[in-house]
Order: C-alpha cells, then structure tokens, then sequence
C-alpha cells in the first residue's frame, strides 16, 4: 500500500504533503529532523492521510494536493 499524507507542523500551521509506503516511519523521519524542508518546523503531527494500491496512483493524489486545486480541497477537508 502507498499513502498521501498530509503532515501539519505544531510550530507555525504549515503543511506539508507526501507519499510514502509507511506512514509511522514516515512521521517519526519528519520529527527527527531526517527531512530537509520540514527539519525546522518540528514537531509534525499527521492531519490526513489517503491510502493507494499503486505508487503511481498515490503521486497523481500528491500532485493534486500540491496543486492550487488540492490546496484549497484539503483547506475545507482539514477545516483551516
């Protein structure tokens, strides 16, 4: 299974949205500071996630929430 995931940062309010075969791990690698743009907006908590069968499903999801489209999809999903 593949996942897109939306982590919100506890620090400032901003979001950050990726893909990923293991979500926990996934997490933990943003709290740690193993993630380059998200290492100084710790601590992340995850707001939402999809679930995928294909890692090529799961990047078209990633885009779209990337996109302007998805921005505004997961502002009235996510209530912010």
């Amino acid at each position: 299974m593949y996942y897109v995931y939306v982590v919100k940062s506890e620090k400032d309010g901003r979001l950050y949205k990726g893909l990923t075969d293991n979500l926990e791990k996934r997490l933990k690698q943003h709290n740690l500071g193993q993630n380059k743009s998200t290492k100084g907006f710790m601590p992340w908590k995850m707001v939402y996630y999809e679930e995928f069968q294909t890692r090529e499903e799961a990047r078209i999801r990633e885009k779209y929430f990337k996109s302007g489209k998805g921005r505004e999809f997961l502002k009235l999903k996510l209530d912010i």
